[in-house]
């Protein structure tokens, strides 16, 4: 463990922001780096628990956190970054978008708080692109095989980074104009720069892999074009596929999907055309619909574009400050979580169903709500709702955003040339040896799975891979 009775005498050093009236004026990154000596003060909170739950029910990349915790306290940072990227090829990302859940099941949050782990992982990785401790590591043999990884998200990366290294030939194409899917176009880059996306697939180019951007797969390029020239193919498209709200009003040119406005903002941010025209909510009341974290970006970005209101409503009770009695530790917490956006500004409301959306000579006024009330579970968790009589109300909205999460895969050419099998929730559906049927096919990440988290993406591609140099070995 890192010192004795640490997590006792030490107290928890949780992520530290920027100020809120500094940080509205710009999309910097509002997440402050730990310094050395905050980092060793709180890895040595690190307790020895017998069983680390942080790396076995918490991290779905099974992170060695004991270990690296060890290490950083006793300042041996190249060796704590070292056993950090044995498991992780991405903790800069990690690091800082992902909802930790490595931490909800520490055991030292049962006594005390638990250890802030998502902090101690950045400041690492962070290190060792300053120290030069992470350099291109590019294989000293290479196959005969050749492998095309379809989009360039979380799940895309990961798989090419671990063929890479595997020594196989990797090309990873994007339809936009720049790689990282998500990473790149659907994360503000107050929570993460895309400088930092930037150098992580500068220095996987370095290494070998290639990037082909701006090609719609499926449509530039054929199927009959991929299995020409590559031994295996895997499908990493994601599953951006956004899920509507269908109600009077819905076609309103001021209801906008929250991808749609995320992506723009960016491509601001980076200076990058768009043929569309900008989602501005400068001076105006907005709503967002839905109460995750996209939900939660549209918030940060549209108090960024000086909104005059923000109002967020979820049609979810509101989830318990504490952790509720239905998600014992070390399960994934049903409790309410407050973001760095919402502390920004933003009224928040819950048991919200939006019924209609009114307009006045074309463009949006209000929307028209009714409060529900939820029948929970023995283990108080929300199961089923209904509308309360009475209830019914207006809020004043001149832009909304719905961010009520994602169906599923959209719709590509290539899976229709490819004749992928889908199941009801339409995504993609593999077998045991993680191809679509075609034994030289493969998909992996959101597409297969839904929307999830990033972690989880970075998982599969790693689990993924080793599917695919098991299959080209047998060629």
């Amino acid at each position: 463990m890192g010192k004795d009775k640490g997590f006792i005498e030490i107290e928890v050093k949780g992520p530290d922001y920027r100020d809120v009236k500094e940080r509205v004026k710009d999309f910097n990154e509002v997440e402050k780096i730990l310094s050395d000596k905050e980092i060793q003060d709180e890895a040595a909170r690190c307790m020895d628990c017998g069983i680390p739950f942080c790396h076995g029910c918490g991290c779905p990349l099974g992170n060695l956190i004991p270990e690296w915790n060890e290490y950083a306290y006793g300042g041996f940072w190249k060796l704590a970054l070292s056993i950090l990227l044995s498991t992780n090829d991405f903790p800069e990302f990690t690091g800082r978008i992902c909802p930790a859940p490595c931490e909800t099941a520490c055991t030292a949050g049962l006594p005390s708080k638990p250890v802030a782990i998502r902090q101690i992982e950045v400041a690492l990785v962070e290190k060792g692109f300053n120290e030069n401790y992470i350099t291109p590591s590019i294989p000293k043999n290479r196959t005969d095989k050749y492998i095309a990884v379809i989009g360039s998200g979380p799940a895309g990366l990961s798989v090419a980074n671990q063929l890479n290294k595997l020594g196989h030939n990797v090309t990873v194409y994007e339809r936009d104009k720049f790689p990282g899917g998500l990473l790149r176009y659907g994360i503000p880059d107050f929570k993460l720069d895309k400088k930092v996306v930037e150098r992580r697939i500068n220095l996987m180019t370095e290494e070998g892999i290639k990037f082909e951007t701006g090609i719609d797969v499926g449509v530039d390029i054929t199927a009959k074009y991929l299995f020409k020239k590559f031994d295996a193919v895997c499908l990493a498209g994601g599953a951006r596929e956004a899920r509507g709200l269908d109600i009077p009003g819905k076609m309103l040119d001021d209801v906008h999907f929250a991808l749609d406005f995320l992506t723009m903002q960016n491509k601001e941010v980076s200076s990058e055309d768009f043929l569309e025209e900008k989602i501005s909510v400068t001076g105006k009341k907005v709503v967002v619909i839905g109460g995750g974290d996209t939900g939660a970006d549209c918030v940060g970005t549209s108090n960024r574009q000086n909104a005059a209101s923000i109002t967020q409503i979820e049609i979810m009770p509101k989830p318990p400050e504490k952790r509720s009695e239905g998600s014992p530790w070390p399960e994934w917490p049903y409790q309410l979580r407050t973001s760095s956006s919402h502390k920004e500004g933003c009224q928040r409301l819950w048991n919200v169903m939006s019924k209609s959306f009114e307009s006045v000579d074309g463009r949006l006024t209000k929307i028209n709500a009714v409060k529900v009330e939820w029948e929970l579970s023995g283990k108080g968790l929300p199961v089923s709702l209904k509308e309360i009589p009475g209830t019914e109300f207006t809020i004043d909205a001149d832009v909304v955003f719905l961010s009520m999460g994602f169906t599923g895969p959209q719709k590509m050419e290539i899976l229709d040339q490819l004749e992928v099998q889908h199941d009801g929730r339409s995504n993609v559906i593999v077998n045991e040896l993680g191809n679509t049927g075609l034994e030289n096919v493969f998909a992996t990440g959101d597409i297969v799975s839904g929307a999830s988290l990033v972690v989880r993406a970075f998982e599969a591609g790693k689990i993924t891979a080793e599917r695919i140099d098991n299959y080209l070995s047998m060629k």
